[in-house]
């Protein structure tokens, strides 16, 4: 998901003989802009970008898109451009009207690629979501692996995979990025440990584990109810459990980031 590297400053508005005027004329060419723009940008069988566009793809967007347009085996996904970032600051972090219908189109196009849905719970299809500016800076907001487990679709992963522990140990990871990076479940001081490696700890100290991999897969549940009730008693929330609450709730991180 491509920023741009500074936030827009607002303008200010020239002044008019005619206000009124000048402001519906505004309103008209907002929403006509609104409706051509192109917001998200496909990588994949079917690619809309290339290396030359970092401007508008980031620099990760642009990659991704050139080498799956040379033929690379590259997982199908799509990049939310920079005109996003820049309307969401210059609209008091408002998305763009239109954004909500592409970033669907964007999922289905994905999901016909792979074969899978999202929030399916019998074949879940996962996403990564990260941070992308034309030039690499420091700073920037880890990748969010594993988005669309659920109570659910970790179940069906663990059928899929015919491994419990590793769906139950990929959901416990996610949830723990996404409480970190979405939700702001952080340390508070410099002087506190972090808080979900405190809640491990303390289980792993429970069932006499030493190691992280020693924790089976009832500890892992375990783990991922601890870590649910740590989420909603820091912020008042539950984890979300709906998939696009979950993806909506990654690109707000990304822009707020």
């Amino acid at each position: 998901m491509a920023k741009k590297e500074n936030k827009p400053k607002a303008k200010k508005q020239a002044s008019s003989k005619k206000p009124s005027v000048a402001k519906k004329s505004a309103v008209k060419a907002s929403k006509k802009s609104s409706k051509s723009v192109k917001y998200t940008y496909l990588f994949g069988k079917k690619t809309d970008g290339d290396a030359k566009m970092r401007n508008l793809l980031g620099g990760k967007g642009a990659n991704l898109a050139e080498m799956a347009r040379i033929g690379l085996p590259v997982p199908p996904g799509f990049t939310i451009t920079t005109e996003v970032c820049a309307h969401f600051y210059a609209n008091g972090k408002k998305y763009p009207s239109a954004l909500a219908a592409s970033v669907k189109e964007g999922v289905a196009s994905v999901e016909r690629q792979m074969g899978k849905l999202f929030g399916d719970a019998s074949d879940p299809l996962l996403f990564s979501v990260r941070s992308g500016a034309r030039e690499s800076m420091p700073g920037m907001m880890d990748t969010i692996l594993n988005l669309g487990l659920n109570d659910k679709t970790v179940e069906g992963l663990a059928a899929k995979t015919s491994n419990p522990r590793f769906a139950y140990d990929c959901y416990r990871r996610f949830i723990q990025m996404y409480g970190d990076v979405v939700m702001g479940v952080q340390a508070r001081t410099e002087a506190e440990t972090e808080p979900f490696h405190e809640v491990m700890e303390g289980l792993k100290k429970e069932v006499g584990a030493t190691l992280d991999t020693d924790l089976d897969v009832e500890n892992l549940k375990e783990l991922v109810v601890r870590y649910k009730a740590l989420i909603k008693e820091r912020t008042g929330k539950q984890f979300p459990q709906d998939v696009y609450d979950q993806l909506w709730g990654a690109i707000g991180a990304v822009f707020d980031s």
